[in-house]
């Protein structure tokens, strides 16, 4: 047999995807969305250049199938091999049902998924090893399960950019990624909106039916198994051309530069956009959302943001006292629902601590965070500027020196620090908060004495609040005022914590005691902290970075944005409650306010104890951009649509009028115009200056 036949999976799953390519690409040039005329050299590019661009995405994409190919053998069974293996694979499966293991740590389906993994490996093996007379057969049946695999996947990625093009005239960006977040949603709107039985029942018959031809001419590969020489020759004209890809695929993206952009995105491979969509994390305002011109948009921004002119939020702010330098202690919450606390109606008596400290604390009862990932809330309280489309500051590429809270403070001769019970790295943190001027303590920076309990987030809260109480002595001996942003991470699946501090185990993962320990463990940092020489002279703010849900009935469903925010200093700011509405924005600037600070602010976020403070929240998720104001929630969508809900409250006696959570949203009956261009002025606004890099730090 010719060596060349040994290469017969790979070659035939390529010319099918190649194919299938090609009749999309002409599917939609021919889609009445597609409404343009292409030239000789558009043609020429889309079919050309994007034929080697899909050739050479499915190369690195065929990575699974030459790992499951180039390890089919039969000396692996031989004794004593075989057993060693079965045995090893047994002794696995039988580790990860039955102790704890870093998947347990994790929570949720992945201990069930990854036991099922290993337990079909562990059954496929021992078929193989203990059945010889049948392994050509179940070897045969796992073949075109592969080549299966692989057919319903080039379909399936076919059938999505049609859906997708339909929908946007686009091949695959950040609003596909998002799907990915949100695939309860999309699921049910995919359910809704296309006759989806009959699609995926065309669809695995169809790929039935190639599936059927490819083994037909692939089958020789296991049917004569390449010898150890024939799969380091294949192995090698993989990795040569999957190295030869990853030069080719950015060179071929770079002559996606036509000025017609349906020939650009005719010309792209769907698979790759989606990954360039995934690391750059960004969706492009303009090109989505409904716009004003620049002029008007600022304009309406300038009426919303005192003393700001022209096409930036850059004003000076003035105290009507002389600065005070405490140090301040910003506390943000990991998935802290006001629902959680007694004052919003809980009656589980989860939050005793909070509950308590909101009395002697200036609390703003009326607050919304911006989005409803951590990302977003790190974002909202050290940039202080509206959720932009897409994913976070914190995550994009262009995240450093930016107008930050840490920056003001260092401008005041702070110190300046990010405290974490993780590890930094995640969510891209380290880079951001590095990248702006603060100092990481995370928990690469903590003594093996100084952990008695972690879990796959971190160490638990107790542990995080014992480490800042050393840090901060350190820093009140350095006679200069310390600004630390500390993020808890205790209550977050798995919600496990040490035993025997709750009346809750920690080994019951629950919500509850999630929330329950994380109050006990803010009780028992400021037990420590009033200890200290420091606590008269610091500010403590304590703010959720998100809810613990976003699911409900509408795109924004308000009662999952509404987070606790308070700020603690007796003897310094008088207990009482802020009513009006606000967003997680204004926090940090209604603070700056509170210590008299001068300075030059871009902030969105506004001090809210001004008299000429207009109450508003901005809440949004990776594409829904939506503004709170005036009993009216708008919010405003890719392709150019908007939407405005009527907000009514559902009123509960448990809760004085302050504390309501609860909200009828219905669509508005009378269009209202004016906040419709607000929303947009917000979001193109922030988006602009992002874009042009107007939110950079003053010097």
């Amino acid at each position: 047999m010719s060596f060349t036949k040994k290469l017969s999976p790979f070659y035939n799953l390529t010319n099918l995807y190649v194919l299938v390519s090609v009749v999309l690409r002409i599917i939609l040039i021919f889609h009445p969305i597609t409404q343009t005329t292409f030239s000789a050299i558009d043609i020429f590019k889309i079919f050309f250049l994007g034929l080697f661009s899909d050739f050479f995405v499915f190369i690195i994409a065929s990575i699974f199938l030459w790992l499951y190919l180039i390890f089919i053998s039969n000396s692996k069974y031989l004794k004593p091999t075989g057993y060693i293996v079965f045995g090893a694979l047994l002794s696995l499966l039988i580790y990860v049902s039955c102790f704890n293991t870093i998947l347990n740590e994790y929570g949720g389906a992945l201990p069930q998924i990854g036991i099922s993994f290993i337990a079909l490996k562990t059954i496929l093996f021992g078929l193989l090893l203990f059945l010889p007379k049948y392994r050509n057969q179940i070897r045969f049946w796992l073949f075109s399960f592969a080549i299966f695999l692989y057919v319903v996947l080039i379909l399936q990625d076919a059938i999505s950019e049609y859906f997708f093009w339909n929908e946007f005239g686009l091949k695959y960006n950040f609003i596909a990624v998002d799907y990915l977040v949100y695939t309860n949603e999309v699921i049910g709107n995919i359910m809704q909106s296309y006759p989806v039985i009959p699609i995926f029942s065309g669809l695995f018959i169809i790929a039935g039916l190639i599936t059927y031809l490819i083994v037909k001419h692939s089958k020789n590969y296991i049917e004569n198994l390449p010898s150890f020489t024939e799969k380091i020759k294949i192995s090698g004209i993989y990795f040569l051309l999957f190295g030869f890809s990853f030069l080719a695929i950015p060179f071929l993206s770079s002559k996606e530069n036509s000025t017609n952009i349906f020939s650009n995105e005719l010309e792209s491979n769907g698979i790759n956009k989606f990954y360039l969509a995934f690391m750059n994390s960004e969706l492009d305002y303009f090109k989505f959302y409904k716009t004003l011109s620049e002029k008007e948009a600022y304009a309406i921004l300038n009426e919303q943001i005192p003393n700001t002119t022209g096409t930036t939020t850059l004003r000076e702010l003035k105290g009507n006292v002389s600065e005070n330098h405490k140090n301040v202690v910003l506390i943000t919450i990991e998935s802290y629902s006001s629902e959680f606390m007694k004052i919003y109606g809980n009656e589980d008596n989860i939050t005793p601590f909070l509950d308590d400290l909101a009395t002697k604390s200036l609390l703003f009862t009326n607050l919304y965070a911006v989005g409803n990932r951590t990302v977003r809330g790190l974002e909202a309280v050290t940039l202080c500027l509206p959720p932009t489309a897409g994913e976070s500051v914190v995550k994009r590429k262009d995240n450093k020196n930016k107008f930050s809270t840490g920056s003001i403070f260092k401008q005041k001769g702070y110190a300046v620090k990010y405290l974490y019970g993780g590890d930094a790295y995640f969510d891209n943190m380290q880079d951001f908060f590095t990248g702006n001027g603060y100092e990481i303590v995370d928990k690469k920076t903590f003594q093996p004495n100084e952990i008695t309990f972690q879990n796959i987030w971190g160490v638990c809260d107790e542990d995080m609040y014992n480490k800042a109480i050393k840090v901060m002595n350190k820093e009140a001996k350095e006679n200069k005022p310390f600004f630390n942003h500390i993020m808890t991470v205790s209550n977050h699946r798995p919600f496990t914590y040490p035993n025997n501090k709750i009346d809750i185990s920690g080994d019951s993962k629950s919500r509850e005691g999630g929330v329950k320990y994380t109050d006990y463990s803010i009780r028992k940092f400021f037990e420590m902290a009033k200890k200290q020489p420091w606590f008269s002279n610091t500010v403590f703010v304590i703010v959720a970075d998100h809810c613990a849900s976003s699911a409900g009935k509408t795109e924004l469903p308000l009662d999952k944005y509404r987070i606790p925010a308070m700020i603690y200093a007796p003897n310094y700011i008088k207990p009482k409650h802020y009513n009006n509405l606000m967003s997680q924005i204004d926090l940090m600037p209604t603070v700056f306010g509170l210590l008299h600070f001068n300075y030059s602010s871009k902030f969105f976020g506004q001090d809210v104890l001004k008299s000429d403070y207009k109450p508003r929240a901005l809440i949004a998720t990776y594409q829904n951009l939506g503004l709170l104001k005036d009993n009216v929630l708008t919010i405003i969508s890719p392709k150019q649509k908007v939407k405005q809900l009527q907000i009514t409250i559902e009123s509960s006696l448990k809760t004085g009028n302050e504390f309501q959570l609860y909200y009828d949203e219905k669509p508005l009956y009378k269009e209202r115009t004016d906040l419709i261009k607000e929303t947009i002025s917000y979001y193109q606004t922030a988006s602009d200056m992002l874009k042009k890099k107007k939110y950079q730090k003053t010097l």
